[in-house]
């Protein structure tokens, strides 16, 4: 066998090997790009919320990915009720702090923990949340006291824009 069929040879292989390749990648990518999210999800995985019109002990619910956002102007004793807490008392601990960026404003998602259904607002024992299909009973903070659920209702990233402009998600 000469240098020069070995050399062709390799280069066929090559060749061939590359070809393969390319027509793998052209037939795999319709299907790896089919699992990316559509146009209609992305439009909802950001939303900006103005909470000027909102007063003291006013809440607005907002749709985010589906889900429904609770949005509350806290007033000052909710906001002292929410930061007195033992925090040795609750299910979930969690201080107020870490739930809210700014006091006033409450930004949670409003799904139970329990078993995703959407709660009450200003019910239950607390003065927060109350899930009638189970019994949950969340405070002004949002924080599971009293029922099945696992956990204090989620609260979704968020930023200020200015101070009364939230971007969400």
């Amino acid at each position: 066998m000469d240098k020069n069929s070995k050399s062709r040879r390799d280069f066929i292989h090559i060749t061939s090997g590359v070809t393969v390749a390319t027509g793998v990648v052209a037939a795999a990518w319709p299907l790896i790009d089919q699992m990316n999210p559509s146009a209609d999800v992305l439009a909802l995985a950001t939303i900006e919320v103005d909470l000027e019109p909102l007063q003291p002990g006013q809440s607005i619910s907002v749709l985010w990915r589906g889900k429904p956002l609770f949005i509350r102007c806290r007033t000052e004793e909710e906001i002292t009720k929410a930061r007195d807490v033992d925090i040795n008392s609750l299910k979930d601990p969690q201080i107020d702090e870490d739930r809210v960026q700014n006091a006033k404003y409450l930004v949670m998602v409003g799904v139970c923990t329990h078993l995703g259904c959407v709660p009450l607002g200003q019910q239950g024992e607390y003065g927060g949340w109350f899930c009638p299909c189970h019994g949950s009973h969340y405070d002004t903070s949002g924080r599971i006291r009293k029922g099945p659920a696992p956990s204090n209702l989620e609260v979704p990233p968020y930023v200020y824009l200015d101070e009364t402009t939230i971007k969400i998600g």
